[in-house]
């Protein structure tokens, strides 16, 4: 009986240690970059070269300028109350004063994630697991408590005594006051609120506050724009998944927006690179750019790898005068793109 319990055990043991071995195969070769594609044959991409044409008819903005930024990688991209534009990338923020770059930069001890600026001049920096606070000049005026290792903040957003970070990496947003003071944290899954939760696949989750006093938060994952109250509750949303002009496709869009003077929205989604215009309760009015101006030659699929899925994760501002400031993200550079003049 003994004998016949131990063959039994052995075998188990041996089952297991096979078991292991072939996880640790796999796991050695899984692809966590996204380099290798999606394994499945030419039949299976998903070709959108129609898709990538958008009718002339519905594109509503030309551009009419392009600053380079010098940097090797840009991240975000912000107008602040005095006109001038601030580009945060490669550990420093770079401003444009009209049509040329200050000389002094803005330079920082991390790789900047995202920023905004205050009617006062500060400029809120988010960093991946914390935020700073700097004058114009370039002094350190705050530097607030981190996150912790899974945060991976990629917006910020302030109204008077509040402030709003996006955590990517916790699929969540951040409230605080503007001493660093944590107030309450919004979005998170809540049956009895109604309160689907963030779908943040990839590290792209933006929010701005609308002029209505809501916080607009994209659910990337859900294909949607979602309206909170400062408290937390979620009041109402908008946004469809569709591989049409008017909806959003891909496994997570939009990536980011900002809202014009007129509250209108202007939305970016990546992989299928669309810059477009939708009014405040998010009926889709026009494009301003779409893949054939924005990437043309990346208008034959969506996106074949992971990695290919990131190209084209444009971040947008917005000026009083309604000039939309698109930070290609591939190029490198601001571009400007204006209202064309109804005849």
């Amino acid at each position: 009986m003994n004998r016949r319990l131990g063959k039994t055990n052995i075998k188990i043991l041996v089952a297991v240690f096979v078991a292991i071995a072939i996880a640790v195969v796999a796991i050695v070769r899984l692809d966590t970059t996204g380099k290798k594609g999606s394994g499945l044959g030419k039949e299976f991409i998903y070709d959108v070269k129609d898709l990538a044409k958008i009718d002339p008819n519905l594109i509503l903005y030309e551009e009419t300028g392009a600053i380079g930024t010098g940097f090797k990688v840009a991240r975000g991209i912000a107008v602040g109350f005095d006109g001038h534009v601030y580009v945060a990338g490669d550990k420093s923020i770079r401003v444009v004063f009209g049509s040329h770059w200050l000389p002094d930069d803005i330079k920082l001890a991390d790789m900047p994630m995202c920023l905004t600026v205050t009617g006062d001049g500060k400029i809120y920096v988010g960093f991946k697991d914390h935020v700073e606070i700097y004058d114009g000049q370039g002094k350190r005026l705050a530097t607030w408590q981190s996150l912790g290792d899974d945060a991976v903040l990629t917006s910020i957003a302030v109204s008077k005594n509040d402030v709003f970070v996006a955590d990517a990496g916790n699929r969540i947003v951040v409230h605080y006051d503007t001493a660093g003071k944590l107030i309450n944290r919004i979005g998170a899954r809540d049956k009895d609120k109604n309160i689907p939760g963030f779908v943040v696949p990839s590290p792209y989750f933006d929010l701005a506050v609308a002029r209505d006093g809501l916080l607009r938060v994209t659910n990337p994952g859900n294909h949607r724009i979602e309206a909170y109250t400062f408290e937390g509750d979620l009041e109402f949303s908008w946004g469809q998944f569709s591989a049409g002009v008017k909806g959003f496709c891909g496994c997570c869009n939009p990536v980011n927006f900002a809202i014009l003077q007129d509250e209108s929205f202007v939305t970016c989604e990546k992989g299928l690179v669309r810059i477009k215009i939708y009014d405040p309760a998010g009926v889709f009015v026009g494009a301003v750019a779409g893949p054939e101006q924005l990437v043309q030659e990346g208008t034959s699929r969506i996106c074949e790898t992971a990695a290919e899925c990131q190209t084209g994760s444009f971040d947008v501002a917005v000026d009083t005068r309604g000039r939309i400031f698109v930070l290609d993200t591939i190029k490198n550079v601001v571009r400007i793109f204006t209202r064309i003049k109804e005849e």
